[in-house]
């Protein structure tokens, strides 16, 4: 019987490999964020091609016409604050921070933003990493300038502090 051949075209006999770049590997940390609300529910593929992101806010020069639009556009709110931190996420509860009980206080001035936060304890592992995406979640705000997470321990986080409805959720 004789053995199947197999079309090669090169001189080794080994079938062609297509040498291509390796894609970087990318955490969940490096993706962009998404501006607007609208935006945090379509897949990154769907975004307009035109939308800002991190790096090309980064890389476009201030000019006066930057900054007349940052002047004229609307003042920056509480609610705002609230929907970029409802997507950080304790990675071991799935749940946000503000569902959480771990935002006790927001504080919006001008395009200042500052919140005292806490975790659900002390030693929590993954204290570094809710702060970290509290921070970038907030600086993707437009219009955002200053941010200030302060880490605060009194009064001091129970599942009390939980929404009723995620508590029940819970099973609490």
């Amino acid at each position: 019987m004789a053995e199947p051949t197999m079309s090669t075209d090169s001189p080794d006999g080994e079938a062609p490999r297509r040498e291509s770049a390796p894609e970087p590997s990318r955490s969940s940390h490096d993706r962009e964020l998404p501006l607007s609300a609208s935006e945090a529910d379509q897949p990154a593929s769907h975004r307009s091609p035109g939308a800002v992101t991190d790096e090309s806010r980064a890389a476009a020069p201030i000019t006066s016409e930057s900054e007349d639009a940052v002047a004229d556009a609307e003042p920056l709110t509480e609610d705002q604050v609230k929907l970029a931190l409802r997507r950080v996420k304790d990675p071991e509860l799935n749940l946000n921070i503000l569902d959480l009980g771990l935002v006790y206080e927001i504080r919006v001035d001008g395009n200042a933003v500052s919140i005292d936060m806490t975790l659900t304890s002390p030693g929590c592992p993954s204290g570094p990493e809710i702060m970290t995406d509290a921070e970038r979640h907030l600086r993707a705000i437009p219009g955002v300038g200053d941010v200030s997470v302060n880490l605060v321990w009194s009064p001091f986080w129970s599942p009390d502090r939980i929404e009723p409805r995620v508590r029940s959720y819970l099973g609490f």
